[in-house]
């Protein structure tokens, strides 16, 4: 009985074998490593523009053949049991998968040429006809404010001031020259109070925002020059394409059912 036993597992092997050795590219301590993996890591290549020849080829599954025996070796001192390990690996595996189905909806839902003209003319409307030159000084109080434009008003220098006083540190060291822009890239009421100012003057009261008060300064203006479509096509580009996964999301969230557990008392 035992023998006949030992035959049928004898013919099952050979049976098995054949199939095995044809769905893999090597053994390391009989364990296969499957032709699937190489076959991806040259479509991988390929896609990035890579040429894999008979020599290359070779030198990844010796790759393979190494990282399979640090694997196995990994495995027998049970660092695949650790919890850390575990949570990474989790972890690691979600991303892949949420990256690949990110990756997957753009494909299904692309971004035309049609969209980034839009987006283009939308920008250029955004900018305005008009740029500004401009220094200013920002600091905490109305009062500090109102009295460096005492101060300006009695033949003050702005940019030594700002130097001195001025708690902008993208401006400070530039005696508050904040460059060539669109106000539209500032907030409302520093918009405002700049496109109203006669160019060469000062602003006669404070100017209140987020930041603190400010002290502004109208150098020069200019027609806006908006750079060519070429030349930003590709981060409107990817602005859409953010804006397309955000709703994507907010969408999946608005249809689903959240507990969070951490506030949960």
């Amino acid at each position: 009985m035992k023998f006949k036993q030992t035959l049928v597992a004898i013919a099952l092997i050979s049976i098995s074998l054949p199939s095995m050795a044809a769905d893999s590219v090597a053994t390391v301590n009989g364990k296969p490593i499957k032709q699937s993996l190489l076959d991806y890591i040259i479509k991988d290549a390929g896609a990035h523009g890579q040429k894999i020849d008979d020599n290359t080829k070779q030198i990844i599954i010796n790759k393979l053949v190494g990282t399979e025996l640090v694997y196995q070796e990994a495995q027998r001192l049970g660092f695949d049991k650790q919890p850390d390990f575990i949570a990474r690996n989790e972890l690691a595996n979600r991303e892949m998968l949420v990256n690949t189905y990110l990756q997957d909806y753009l494909k299904k839902n692309p971004i035309t040429d049609a969209d980034t003209k839009a987006a283009y003319d939308q920008y250029k409307k955004e900018l305005g006809d008009k740029e500004y030159s401009a220094r200013h000084i920002l600091v905490k109080t109305e009062v500090e404010a109102k009295d460096i434009i005492a101060q300006l008003q009695k033949g003050g220098d702005f940019a030594k001031i700002a130097k001195e006083k001025s708690l902008d540190p993208g401006s400070k060291e530039k005696g508050g020259d904040l460059g060539w822009f669109s106000p539209a890239g500032m907030v409302k009421p520093f918009s405002d109070a700049l496109i109203a100012l006669p160019k060469g003057k000062t602003t006669a009261t404070p100017v209140q925002t987020q930041f603190g008060w400010h002290v502004i300064k109208l150098e020069d203006t200019r027609a806006t020059q908006a750079p060519a479509y070429d030349k930003v096509k590709e981060g409107l580009e990817k602005t859409l394409q953010q804006r397309k996964l955000e709703k994507m999301m907010t969408d999946l969230r608005a249809k689903a059912k959240i507990v969070d557990n951490s506030k949960v008392n």
